[in-house]
């Protein structure tokens, strides 16, 4: 029998068009090499312009269903993805502090959808600054939700410092709201930042955190080394939606079902 592949525990909303959310998880886990299983934070209304309902589970089913997934797989990480309410963040952070010490945690704060409608409340926000950042082992926000956790801090770098002092142990910031040629994102570290450098792509996007947070998730259950799965990372996102496509009227969609092979080269450059 082949060793089976690591396990990545994902905590996610669930996505009717299959661009974002639970289905973008599992596309991406699977083909890195790893099994993905899911407890669904929140049902949505959406198409691939915007999100237009946000319907979360009950705190008491959400803990049931996860707890006998944990009790019963071997959990090699965790992502985690939109959580729709501040009962279900609350959940979430217990399950971390208690049946899951120790694994590695990715957390993609999902704060504003593709399209601009809020995902999280005040109170959602609160929740993830004092209890979820504290048990993260790294962050993945964009610029506006860096901002956001930050409590309206300007300069990424200041940001990024909030959410370390926060108790997050890393920050992958994106830059792909940035006004800039390339998209830069930048590592920080308490040791220090890495940045890596890509080409823009012409297109908006639907599913891109998503991707990169469990392509992140799965190298960490891997045991690759942070740097080395924050690249990976990057550029499984990066071919992906390079190769995507178009199928309803708004964003594209990234092509999760890409070519091992044809990842690898795209980064630009790293210092």
């Amino acid at each position: 029998m082949p060793n089976p592949p690591p396990v990545v525990l994902c905590f996610s909303g669930h996505d009717p068009t299959g661009g974002a959310g639970l289905q973008a998880d599992i596309e991406t886990l699977s083909r890195l090499g790893c099994h993905a299983c899911t407890v669904v934070t929140a049902l949505t209304a959406q198409d691939t312009s915007n999100v237009r309902v946000v319907l979360p589970q009950k705190k008491s089913d959400f803990l049931q269903q996860a707890r006998l997934v944990i009790a019963d797989l071997p959990i090699s990480a965790v992502k985690i993805g939109l959580l729709g309410s501040t009962d279900i963040a609350l959940a979430v952070a217990a399950l971390l502090a208690d049946e899951l010490a120790g694994v590695p945690v990715v957390l993609d704060p999902v704060l504003a959808a593709g399209g601009g409608r809020a995902m999280a409340s005040a109170d959602l926000v609160e929740v993830i600054r004092s209890r979820l950042l504290p048990l993260a082992s790294i962050a993945t926000p964009n610029i506006p939700e860096a901002r956001q956790l930050a409590c309206g801090m300007e300069s990424d770098g200041d940001c990024a410092a909030e959410l370390l002092r926060l108790g997050c142990q890393q920050v992958l910031l994106t830059g792909t709201h940035a006004a800039s040629g390339a998209v830069v994102n930048r590592l920080y570290r308490r040791q220090g930042m890495l940045s890596w450098e890509w080409p823009r792509l012409p297109y908006e996007y639907h599913g891109s955190g998503c991707t990169l947070a469990s392509a992140l998730a799965a190298g960490l259950a891997k045991q690759l080394a942070l740097e080395d799965a924050c690249l990976q990372a990057q550029q499984f996102t990066w071919a992906s939606l390079n190769s995507g496509f178009v199928l309803g009227k708004g964003q594209h969609l990234p092509n999760r079902c890409i070519k091992l092979e044809s990842f690898g080269t795209e980064r630009v450059s790293a210092g």
